[in-house]
């Protein structure tokens, strides 16, 4: 990829991005299921359920369908279950995606500030990062319960933006679906997608974004090198 960006600050998200972690998330979707009486999922169709949060995987998973929505005495004890069992699954089979650390490790030599920004809730975000020996890099951990709003809305991109003590135009965005390439257009930041994540089964190629990129080693190719002179 040609392009460069001259930024300080690197936005990543998790699920999908960083780490593999459908599998995690299917075994916790489906010991819920199967506690109250129905049927498991295949992985395939759990990881297009992954993109918007937990809350909205278990209304995925109980509806059966992106759009599914269940009536709040349904949905509250299978989140319920949902948090009990992921909290048990959360990082037993997660792993890098390929280029993941390198690209940490170049992004940190470049003394780019790093936050993740995840619709994970926290705990499970925090607890992840460190099981995969990536919470060193981050200065920063932006859950989706650690704020009123959640991405898509750009309100933890600017936080994280703020906290870093970088404006939002000098921070780069890196995701792999809609809800990242939307928080990132609203928080006015260049952003980049992965192409090999949870898009909700969409192709990344019908983002706006500025560019796609093969692994996070090549995004961190693309920031200008600010030893550089």
């Amino acid at each position: 990829m040609s392009t460069r960006f001259d930024v300080d600050a690197v936005l990543i998200d998790l699920d999908g991005t960083l780490l593999d972690t459908v599998a995690d998330l299917a075994a916790a979707t489906n010991a819920m299921l199967v506690e109250f009486g129905r049927s498991p999922l295949a992985l395939a169709t759990v990881a297009a359920y992954v993109g918007k949060g937990a809350g909205v995987l278990v209304h995925r998973a109980l509806g059966g369908g992106l759009d599914a929505r269940v009536a709040p005495a349904e949905f509250e004890p299978a989140m319920a279950a949902f948090m009990h069992h992921y909290e048990r699954e959360n990082g037993l089979r997660a792993t890098p995606y390929d280029g993941a650390m390198a690209g940490l490790e170049a992004m940190r030599a470049n003394g780019l500030a790093l936050a993740c920004v995840t619709n994970k809730p926290q705990r499970f975000a925090d607890a992840l990062l460190a099981r995969c020996g990536m919470a060193q890099y981050f200065q920063l951990v932006v859950g989706g319960d650690a704020l009123e709003r959640r991405k898509p809305d750009p309100l933890p991109m600017h936080h994280a933006a703020k906290q870093l003590g970088v404006p939002p135009d000098r921070c780069l965005a890196i995701g792999d679906s809609l809800n990242d390439a939307l928080a990132a257009r609203a928080a006015g930041m260049p952003v980049l997608a992965v192409p090999y994540g949870y898009n909700e089964g969409r192709d990344v190629r019908e983002l706006d974004v500025d560019g796609i990129v093969a692994s996070l080693a090549e995004a961190a190719g693309c920031i200008t090198d600010r030893r550089a002179g």
